[in-house]
């Protein structure tokens, strides 16, 4: 009975001990990189893996290789700009590293090949449920033209319409030239790169939230293919947006058009009974007058403009945080954000405010990037594919 006393009180603290730790690293080169990984591990530090997210100038074979040789899984993006807690760089490398035990997580890639990402979703949601019996997932989706709506799709396919999904399209400084997921052996990919997640294990909870507020009359998406927009109420997409904006003359500078149309003026598609969601023009084609969003839009789908988010909208993120955290995760061990491009253009310095008032909500290690397009739960819906929103996920060990 005595061994019993002492014995159990030492139980209660290894297992406290073994909590999932979480560490953040930055730099501007390979070569701070690994300075700053040696430094996070001469404490003892093992972590088993590092989410990776990073500008393609940077050589991402090079910063992979050094996390390999200390046998670490990888699940890597690169970015539009990459940030840890509210410091945001610019063509940089942000890493966080979790010693999660292995037996937790799985992290796998899928090229699409000659395969549309809708099946090659639906196999990475398959994959995770021959793993664990409750799997979530956080993807990073390479790819400029790839459409984000399909892969929830494929995946809800594969598991049901209530599994967790978070996640982001990489980004590529804005040059719209080509994105990238990248893992362990596999640096260049334009599919999907997955982690995988116990549940049982790990509690993940998380929100999706813009802030965008739809302004103007509804229109009509008269003709549409996937994620292509042609026609906007029987009038050419692109020339849609740029005399939405006020520009008066038939202009050849269509890519700084898209730029703000995305950041500034996104279409919100109305739906019944649920909140709108946002799709904002990637690129367009000046030939047919189209735009290339980053997910779906419905062909016969009602669309309304939007105006951009005042101030109050880090009032609304943080409240919201603020909630997830009462009701569903009190105790964060890391948080891994993924913020639209678009929000960064909008919100200017103000997006670090939001970073920061975020990270301190759970006082949690936090990494992130921002993206083309963000996967996650907004407040009164399911996990969904969005544009302009900021995708936050909280991750602890049970």
């Amino acid at each position: 009975m005595l061994l019993q006393r002492i014995l159990s009180p030492l139980q209660s603290n290894h297992k406290l001990f073994f909590t999932m730790q979480a560490k953040t690293i930055k730099g501007n080169s390979t070569a701070e990189i690994s300075k700053a990984l040696e430094s996070s591990l001469s404490d003892g530090f093992k972590p088993t893996l590092a989410i990776v997210f990073l500008s393609i100038k940077q050589d991402r074979e090079a910063i992979c290789k050094l996390l390999e040789q200390k046998d670490i899984s990888i699940f890597g993006a690169t970015t539009a700009g990459e940030f840890i807690d509210g410091e945001i760089g610019e063509e940089s490398i942000v890493i966080m590293l979790l010693d999660i035990k292995k037996e937790y997580f799985q992290c796998v890639h899928f090229e699409t090949g000659d395969e549309n990402i809708l099946d090659v979703a639906r196999k990475t949601g398959e994959l995770g449920l021959n793993t664990f019996k409750n799997p979530a997932f956080i993807i990073a989706s390479g790819g400029i033209s790839t459409d984000g709506e399909m892969i929830i799709k494929g995946i809800e396919e594969a598991v049901g319409p209530e599994v967790t999904i978070f996640g982001g399209m990489a980004g590529d400084d804005f040059t719209m030239t080509g994105t990238y997921a990248f893992t362990n052996g596999h640096y260049n990919i334009t599919g999907i790169v997955a982690l995988i997640l116990d549940e049982d294990k790990i509690s993940i909870a998380g929100l999706a939230t813009s802030g965008w507020q739809p302004v103007g009359t509804v229109r009509t998406i008269t003709k549409s293919e996937g994620n292509t927009v042609y026609t906007i109420d029987d009038e050419p997409a692109l020339d849609v947006v740029i005399k939405y904006m006020g520009v008066n003359k038939n202009i050849d500078e269509w890519k700084e058009v898209i730029v703000n149309v995305g950041s500034e003026f996104p279409m919100q598609i109305q739906r019944e009974g649920t909140e709108p969601v946002i799709r904002a023009p990637l690129f367009a084609n000046k030939n047919d007058r189209s735009l290339v969003c980053a997910g779906s839009v419905p062909q016969g789908s009602k669309i309304r403009f939007s105006l951009a988010p005042d101030f109050n909208v880090i009032e609304k993120v943080v409240e919201e945080c603020e909630t997830v955290k009462k009701n569903e995760l009190p105790k964060a061990d890391a948080l891994i954000m993924f913020s639209c491009k678009a929000r960064h253009l909008s919100l200017g310095p103000m997006v670090s405010d939001e970073i920061d008032q975020v990270k301190n909500v759970w006082d949690a290690p936090l990494a992130g990037f921002f993206s083309y397009g963000e996967m996650g739960k907004s407040t009164k819906g399911k996990h969904e594919f969005h544009n302009n929103t900021c995708s936050l996920v909280a991750l602890s060990e049970k």
